[in-house]
């Protein structure tokens, strides 16, 4: 085991004194660049946060809508193979609500202030 801070708190303190520090300080391209690198950041602290638990989600969906194990990766490529098929549709019981799921959750970790994926995070599955 590793002593602390774990490296999601070295990345998120990393972020934080570039965005806090330095950011004020620079302006021009090296700001816009600056930016830049502050969002990878914080993207990995996404990833290193919420990516495992929402894998572990979409892994168990897809194992019920296709009735078989496997890794994700090769469980998403079957259900691709079966959508591009028509062996599965929006009307397969499941389906729509593991695509919404796994968009939302993908969007999350990518693009959590998105403006669309704010206002859809909170309406639930059916969009309603």
């Amino acid at each position: 085991m590793q002593d602390e801070p774990t490296p999601t708190e070295l990345v998120q303190a990393v972020a934080d004194f570039l965005r806090n520090d330095i950011a004020p300080l620079i302006s021009g391209h090296q700001a816009f660049k600056l930016r830049v690198g502050i969002n990878a950041l914080d993207l990995v602290v996404r990833q290193l946060t919420q990516a495992t638990a929402a894998d572990a989600a979409e892994h168990a969906r897809l194992k019920r809508l296709l009735g078989q194990d496997g890794a994700l990766i090769d469980l998403n490529r079957v259900l691709a193979e079966q959508i591009a098929s028509g062996a599965l549709d929006l009307a397969t019981p499941g389906l729509k609500e593991h695509l919404w799921q796994t968009t939302l959750d993908k969007l999350a970790v990518d693009q959590p202030n998105y403006a669309s994926y704010k206002r859809e995070a909170g309406r639930g599955q059916d969009g309603a």
